[in-house]
């Protein structure tokens, strides 16, 4: 079984083979420019693993992961359109280089042709992999609307929280490892706790970036430490420092939620708060939790006939990175 740099490449030098189209030429030179800004690539990648682990060949699974990049890359687009994001890995956005209109049209091609890449799986396995492409497409979109209501709502509960960051993040690395799972031959138990496996460890690896963007190193993280304390955005941090400190500390924060001049000071001063109200312990805890289901989620793959070797390592590098 090949292990994750060795599917890495394969499926990178695939993807630079591939040509989605041409012409309109403000159509798709957006569509490729975006695919070409690099990223580990780890959704597809997830794909082809799951396909082997159950014995197959990554190979068979190429169509499948590249609509699965597809999907991903779609909903960066549009992302970024929405945070009027200016950046992508150091790199203009595709709305920022081109125009709003293109990049919205852009996207929308994307997807399509997501669609079409995915579509093409064995017949046997057709209807059900749409229907967990198509399921995860739609839960993106709704994580995305969830965390755009959660800017003007002071009443965010941690359960809406976590259910927001597996719809952005999570259900698509759930549908990757399943529908790589069901190419690779997996029985029913066997490829929905290929999903959980995703679902769950994608879970804590955002709970660990809500961590790493207060308490990170910045040279590693590669982005402003403290960017989610000077937006106040309501990650499990905030969420639970508002709703577990006593009325003093409460009171202190809430002040700092309306401080808008003071940058450096704002930070500190709720690091400083999220650290004695216990915020970071139990952030800690509950990315523990959702780990520790994600490796029982492997196990019971195993049961099922899996080879978890590659996995059970991802997972290990995914937690016990700092950036």
């Amino acid at each position: 079984m090949r292990n994750l740099q060795e599917l890495q490449a394969l499926f990178i030098g695939e993807l630079e083979k591939r040509n989605f189209g041409e012409n309109p030429k403000n159509l798709y030179e957006p569509f490729h420019y975006i695919l070409a800004l690099g990223g580990k690539r780890l959704r597809p990648v997830l794909t082809l693993l799951s396909c082997e682990a159950f014995g197959k060949p990554a190979e068979q699974a190429m169509e499948a992961a590249l609509g699965i990049e597809l999907l991903h890359n779609f909903s960066l687009i549009h992302d970024d359109i929405m945070d009027e994001a200016p950046l992508r890995r150091g790199k203009e956005t595709v709305h920022q280089k081109w125009n709003l209109s293109i990049g919205i049209l852009s996207g929308d091609a994307m997807v399509v042709e997501a669609f079409r890449q995915i579509s093409k799986v064995d017949d046997s396995i057709l209807r059900e992999v749409n229907e967990v492409f198509a399921k995860a497409a739609t839960e993106i979109c709704e994580g995305q609307q969830w965390d755009m209501d959660f800017e003007s709502r002071d009443d965010v509960t941690e359960e809406e929280y976590i259910k927001m960051i597996q719809f952005k993040t999570s259900v698509l690395l759930g549908a990757a490892l399943q529908i790589g799972a069901r190419i690779g031959g997996a029985d029913d138990v066997g490829a929905a706790q290929a999903y959980n496996f995703g679902l769950n460890l994608g879970t804590a690896f955002q709970i660990k970036d809500d961590i790493l963007d207060a308490f990170g190193d910045p040279e590693k993280f590669g982005k402003q430490v403290g960017g989610d304390i000077l937006s106040n955005k309501k990650t499990i941090l905030l969420l639970h420092a508002l709703n577990s400190s006593d009325d003093s500390t409460q009171s202190e924060l809430e002040n700092w939620l309306k401080t808008t001049d003071q940058p450096e000071a704002k930070v500190e001063a709720v690091k400083a708060i999220f650290e004695r109200s216990g915020t970071v312990r139990y952030a800690e805890q509950r990315m523990e939790a959702y780990y520790r289901m994600a490796l029982n989620n492997l196990d019971e793959c195993e049961v099922h006939g899996a080879d978890v070797s590659v996995l059970r390592s991802f997972a290990d590098y995914l937690y016990h990175r700092d950036h």
